[in-house]
């Protein structure tokens, strides 16, 4: 223990995997709510969920990818599992392709 008694072993602890589940709809008013979301799951792999959306906006896209940046710039695995159909299209039109980049199987 650390003179403030704390752990000085904190950082060589492994955290479980958490799980992030998005919203129906991810338009602009989600966005901040979104990336505040990634904010406090940082430091851990991440599972995305978007089995639940119907509707995505650029600035949730925009979100998403600096999250997939910032997990990769960690080291850290961040997979989206059971994408919609809506929300592949969306990624699509803006030549985004979050299934390839993201929905990575999980290391052996």
């Amino acid at each position: 223990m650390s003179r403030t008694g704390k752990s000085s072993r904190t950082g060589t602890r492994k955290t479980a995997k958490k799980r992030l589940q998005l919203p129906e709809i991810l338009d602009l008013t989600a966005a901040a709510p979104l990336a505040q979301s990634f904010l406090t799951r940082r430091g851990a792999d991440l599972s995305i969920d978007a089995s639940q959306v119907r509707r995505v906006g650029a600035q949730c896209l925009q979100v998403l990818l600096a999250a997939a940046t910032t997990w990769q710039s960690d080291g850290l695995r961040l997979c989206l599992e059971k994408p919609t159909e809506e929300f592949l299209e969306a990624s699509r039109l803006l030549g985004l392709n979050f299934e390839e980049e993201l929905a990575r199987p999980e290391p052996a």
